[in-house]
């Protein structure tokens, strides 16, 4: 079984700081809760290093290109990923990946929103391989995220117990 902590170190990528969230917001759910042998992942969006939200934020064809937002997705998906380990240790445990649902906050001509959660989908191919990194997806277009965050991403893995 590879090494995920391995691969995010020869990709250069490195796990952000848990979520700061901003002043007086409180959020009354775990960001990944475990049943049986699931973890399920709450929504999350792109993080900087630190865990404050990422930038640029607004909508996907109006605020952002494709191109950010394709990034978003990735920090997204690292986001997700040290949320992960700080809930289950070992990233190494995550047997398969299920089921994503990626939400993108769209101008209303802009529908290229599996182009932008493909910045997820690749990472994580990139670190748990095609088998165990496959996932079935949604990816939408919305009118609006919370903290008007470009991508907003959720997950559902299986893990060794």
């Amino acid at each position: 079984m590879a090494d995920v902590e391995s691969r995010l170190a020869a990709l250069g990528l490195q796990l952000p700081q848990p979520i700061k969230l901003p002043p007086n917001v409180v959020l009354n759910f775990p960001w990944v809760r475990i049943h049986g042998n699931r973890a399920f992942i709450s929504g999350h969006g792109a993080l900087a290093p630190d865990g404050s939200i990422a930038t640029p934020l607004g909508k996907v064809g109006r605020d952002l290109s494709l191109e950010e937002a394709y990034h978003a997705a990735k920090l997204t998906g690292l986001a997700m990923v040290a949320s992960l380990k700080a809930s289950i240790g070992d990233l190494d445990r995550v047997e398969s990946w299920l089921r994503v649902f990626g939400m993108v906050n769209a101008d209303e001509s802009f529908n290229g929103y599996p182009l932008v959660i493909n910045g997820f989908s690749d990472l994580i191919t990139d670190l748990y391989g095609k088998e165990r990194g496959a996932h079935s997806r949604s990816a939408v277009g919305v009118a609006g995220l919370p903290f008007n965050l470009p991508v907003e991403i959720e997950a559902e893995v299986a893990i060794r117990t």
